[in-house]
């Protein structure tokens, strides 16, 4: 925030572009930081961070707009910097009386403690995304430890229906006749690729404790090679060890191989076996309706 701050001193317009780009270069910021993305994927972090920034300044008094994405340092702002601050952080802008009308915390300094739910680097957005992630994580952990409790009936049905549900075998009637099917030669069913049935994948599911190796996705290979087949899942509930991971056929064979974590967040993506408790939508002024005010 002191650097942004900094920037206007010169009571001069600034946009926000050229704001973002001094302060990257304040920072020394990479390529890849300047483009590293909140856990969403919805924005990118760092103009995400400034323009918090930029917010909570206005609600302190210490910038205005002058037209969209220009604003400039007000009398306010100026007084502030005269006082020669060492830092600008939510602990210090909460002090600040504009700051406290506009948000309603109107707090006496001595109200301000060290647990007060104060300044973290994160911007609200990232906390939000972040204790997503968290709920999303625990409900994982959760789903898996259910598939693992569950019968090999209950799993290969599972299977079934998450690749169904994910664009593959046509119908659960259809995929229902395909898994299981097999059985033998390292292949535990053949599924359709599309609803028409125009290629095939053959299937591999094991509801295992035990980390999967490399001998077990070779021997998968080869049964394809068997059939004559070029593409293949491998699903358990366990983990594959790096030989595994790294394994690439010398043919032309595709292989997927998906563990117990990546199986639970598909399973959470396609909506099974999982529930909606809570939508939160986040929303932002709508810059278009205003116009030029």
């Amino acid at each position: 925030m002191l650097p942004f701050l900094q920037i206007l001193s010169d009571g001069e317009e600034h946009t926000t572009n050229e704001t973002n780009q001094k302060l990257a270069q304040h920072f020394n910021l990479t390529e890849d930081e300047l483009n590293e993305f909140l856990p969403s994927g919805a924005a990118k972090t760092f103009p995400n961070r400034v323009a918090w920034a930029k917010s909570h300044f206005k609600m302190a008094g210490f910038i205005e707009n002058i037209k969209r994405s220009s604003f400039k340092i007000t009398d306010a702002g100026k007084r502030f910097l005269e006082t020669n601050p060492t830092e600008i952080n939510l602990r210090i802008l909460k002090t600040i009386p504009a700051y406290q009308e506009r948000t309603g915390r109107i707090k006496d300094d001595d109200s301000i403690s060290d647990n007060d739910n104060l300044p973290t680097d994160s911007t609200p957005e990232e906390i939000l995304e972040n204790s997503y992630l968290s709920i999303r994580k625990n409900l994982a952990q959760e789903l898996l430890l259910k598939i693992k409790n569950s019968s090999p009936a209950f799993f290969e049905s599972l299977v079934v229906e998450l690749l169904v549900k994910m664009g593959y075998g046509g119908s659960i009637k259809d995929a229902g006749r395909s898994i299981g099917r097999s059985g033998d030669e390292g292949i535990d069913g053949i599924i359709k690729e599309d609803k028409l049935g125009l290629d095939v994948i053959y299937v591999q599911a094991k509801r295992w404790e035990n980390v999967v190796g490399r001998p077990e996705i070779q021997k998968f290979v080869g049964a394809l090679a068997g059939q004559g087949a070029k593409k293949g899942v491998f699903i358990t509930t366990s983990r594959f060890t790096n030989d595994a991971k790294e394994y690439q056929p010398r043919n032309e064979t595709k292989i997927v191989l998906i563990d117990g974590e990546r199986l639970a967040e598909l399973m959470i993506d396609h909506n099974l076996a999982v529930s909606t408790v809570n939508v939160f939508e986040i929303k932002r002024i709508d810059n278009d309706y205003f116009g030029d005010e």
